[in-house]
Formats: C-alpha cells, structure tokens, sequence
C-alpha cells in the first residue's frame, strides 16, 4: 500500500498508552469550545445543538473512514499518504501541504491568544515576548523526544477535561435546582427567547460552519497512534470512543448552557460561553478559572499543532514532495529539521501579526478558511477508492466503514453541499475563495512537481545502470 521506501527514517515509537488515550481526548477539545461557542450560540439560538450534532456526526464518519485505513497502515502522514496511494501522488501532495500551512498558522494564533492572557494579569511585559517565549518552550520540548509531547499534551488534556466535567456537573446543580449559590433552574431558556430555533434552519446551516472547525484535530490520533506500540489497536479503540466525547464534551456542555442562559446575552460574546454562565451561577474566581483552562487550552492546541506540522512535513520529505532535509531524525527519532522549519514558519506568522496588526496575518489566516472540510473531502474520498480496489482484489478490512459505499457517499455529498453554502454565503465566501487560491497554487505546484519526478526517473534509472556497468 504505501510507496514509501524501506529505507526511510523512522519515527520513535515513545508514547505512551495513557498518552494516546488523553491526546485523542484532547484533540477535540480547543479554546473554541470555552470561548468561541458564543458567536456560534449568538447565530442559531438554543438549535446551535442540532448544528453540534450534525457537525459531530460528521466529524464522527470522516474518523471512521480514517480509522479503517489507518489500521491497515498507520503512517505519520495520515490521510495524505493513504490519498498518494488511492488518488495520486498529486493529491497527496495538494492535501499535505494545505494541512501544514493551516497548522502553522494556527500556531502563532493560540500563541498569541496565550500571551493576551499573561500580559492582562502582568501588564508590565508586552503581549509579544509572552508569545515568543510559549512558542520558544513548547518548539524545545517537541525537539527533545516525542515523549516530551505526549507529556505536555497529557496533562493539558487532562485539565480541560476536568474542566468541563466539572463545569457539566456543576450546571446539571443547577438545571436541576440544586446549585446553593444563584437562583438559576430548569430549562426555559430554550424556547423563551424566541423559541428554540429563532432564526430559522439556516441559521443552523451557518452555525454548521462555525463550528466544525472546533472539531478540526479529532484526526491527530492517526498521526500520532504511528508513534507508539501497538498503533492499529490504539487507532480502533480511539475512533470507537470519539462519538462519546463529542456528545459528552460538546452536546451536552452547550445544552447546559443554553439551557441556563438567555442566548442574545451580549454577555456570552463579551465574556466567552463558559466564564458567562459561572459568572451568572455566581462561582468565586471564575474569571481567573476560565483564564487558566483557555491558556492551557491554547497551549495545548499550539504543541499539537508544531506536533502535527512537522510529522506531516516529515511525511512529505519520506514521500519526496518534500526537502530531504526534513527527514533528518535525532537518535530519539524526533525530526528536528521538520519541528524547526514548522516552528520557525510560526514565528514569521507570529512577526507579521504583531509588525503589521490587522494587515498581513489576517489574510494568512483567512486563507485557511475552508482547509478542514477539503481534509475531510480528501479523507472520504481516498477512503471510497481504497475500499472499492480492496475489495475488488477480494480484501475486506477488519475495522470497517458502516453501510459503505452508501454512507461514503452521503458524507461527500454533504461536504461538497457545506463548501458551496460557503461559497454563496457572504459572511464566509472571502475565506473560501483565499482557500480556494492557496488550494490551486499548491495543486499546480504538485503537478510540476509530479510530472518532473515521472521525467527525471527513466534517466536515474538508466544513469544507475550505465554507473553499474562501470
């Protein structure tokens, strides 16, 4: 299946079982469930939930699909090896690198939404030397060993999760009545303001958009589980258990709070969704509560993403579309060139946001607008190709896609109906068509890049040959 060479460098196999158990975890759970929800709860009212449920399900199959084919071959690359083998060395290429430039992207992001954090409790020191330095300490531990990385993204994880159990348990109080400290109960809230769906079923749609990129890095697993013992069982137990977490971590955490909250509350906006309803239930501390879990949150989503960059990266250099140079690994297997071309690409982001506010880095960004639904278009497809030649050469893997190829359609189907939503949609079609142009630059580049390698091979070959007879 894979057109890797025997002879690539390999990747350490350090991590932990507890550490791909908290990161698969983790990954589904960023800051925009703590803070970015609102805008998504300000769109659609208290039905935000159906857009969390259909978005979660969808999260949910692309996993499935992904988890068949990583089982079969767990790769560092992910989705885009398995798209070079079912689609063509092009797709793996286009796909690749569009996932590269999304994650280093995002890193300067969470590090600057970090440092906001810091400078508004120690005003003293400015926003950017708090990014350089969370950037600078989480580029050193992913050099040292992998195993520095799972670490940090275990404890990370763990935080968060215990942070919305106990923000679940403690709105259940007072949904329920029991909460001693407001005089806040039952679940009015979601149909008194307007009903439960106020602005319509496409609001809904929209609210689909917002929030399926809250989802976006379910697929770490499938990079990570390669570097550990045992992946294909690691792989399978954790795509099984994604549909618990989301309907734990995202459909019931935004039940409680629109249940407990009025949704037009500016305070949800001004405030984030999380620190607005303990601020109503009257919790002590709850700014400074909040500003921990987001800054670990963020922390933790910006060593994911120097993680996930450069492993994708290092794919890319094994599969030559790529530097070589990437390749290059420690004596603990880390790919130090790849995590410091990752990182340092997020320090020029990092530069450009703070030398030019408002300006270059804005638009970087928004060309990153529509990458996690191409990803998820790239994965179904890839996995409606490689099944269909598997079983047509009479193989049927052990760990399946449900109702395939019926299920696999419906799921291309409503990733390609979610992207052209967001090409007619005036709040969303700016982003669309920057990614539109990164897609088609990169894709033309894969094609001079392809079409090169088809030509300079008969001449290696017959190069090897002429060098032999010598």
């Amino acid at each position: 299946m894979s057109n890797i060479s025997e002879k690539s460098p390999k990747l350490a196999e350090s991590l932990s079982n507890r550490q791909i158990g908290m990161i698969t975890i983790g990954g589904i759970i960023g800051a925009g469930l703590f803070i970015g929800s609102a805008t998504a709860i300000q769109t659609a009212g208290p039905a935000i939930i159906i857009s969390y449920a259909l978005t979660g399900l969808l999260v949910f199959l692309v996993m499935r699909m992904l988890g068949e084919m990583a089982v079969i071959q767990p790769d560092s690359g992910s989705f885009s090896t398995y798209a070079s083998t079912a689609i063509g060395p092009w797709a793996g290429f286009t796909i690749g690198w569009l996932y590269w430039w999304f994650w280093v992207l995002i890193i300067p992001v969470e590090a600057i939404a970090g440092a906001e954090i810091l400078h508004t409790y120690i005003p003293s020191i400015p926003s950017w030397s708090f990014a350089v330095a969370i950037m600078f300490v989480l580029t050193l531990s992913n050099l040292m060993n992998v195993k520095n990385f799972g670490e940090f993204e275990f404890w990370f994880a763990l935080i968060k999760v215990v942070a919305i159990i106990a923000f679940i348990i403690v709105a259940l109080m007072a949904v329920f009545g029991f909460w001693p400290l407001a005089d806040v109960s039952g679940v009015s809230n979601l149909y008194q303001s307007g009903g439960f769906m106020p602005n319509g079923f496409g609001a809904v749609l929209t609210g689909i958009l917002i929030t399926i990129f809250s989802f976006f890095g379910a697929e770490v697993v499938s990079i990570a589980a390669a570097e550990s013992k045992n992946p294909q069982e690691k792989i399978r137990k954790a795509t099984n258990l994604v549909i618990y977490r989301i309907a734990l971590f995202y459909l019931l955490s935004i039940f409680l709070v629109v249940a407990l909250v009025d949704w037009k509350s500016p305070g949800l906006v001004e405030m984030g969704t999380f620190q607005y309803v303990l601020s109503v239930l009257n919790v002590p501390g709850t700014k400074i509560i909040i500003d921990f879990v987001v800054f670990v949150a963020v922390c933790s989503c910006m060593n994911t993403g120097i993680y996930i960059a450069s492993r994708m990266l290092f794919s890319l250099g094994t599969r030559n579309d790529a530097p070589k140079a990437v390749t290059n690994v420690t004596k603990t297997g880390v790919p130090k060139i790849a995590v410091l071309a990752s990182s340092v690409a997020g320090f020029v982001g990092c530069y450009a946001n703070y030398a030019f506010p408002g300006q270059v880095f804005s638009f970087l960004l928004s060309t990153t607008g529509a990458i996690a639904l191409m990803v998820y278009l790239v994965i179904a497809v890839t996995q409606l190709r490689m099944r269909t030649q598997m079983e047509q050469n009479g193989v049927f893997p052990q760990f399946k896609m449900w109702l395939f190829p019926w299920l696999t359609w419906i799921v291309i189907f409503a990733i390609l109906a979610v992207l052209g939503y967001m090409f007619i949609s005036p709040n969303f079609r700016y982003e669309t068509f920057l990614t539109l142009g990164v897609t088609t630059f990169i894709l033309a580049l894969s094609l001079i890049v392809t079409r090169k390698r088809i030509t300079l091979k008969p001449w290696i070959i017959n190069k090897n040959k002429d060098l032999n007879q010598v």
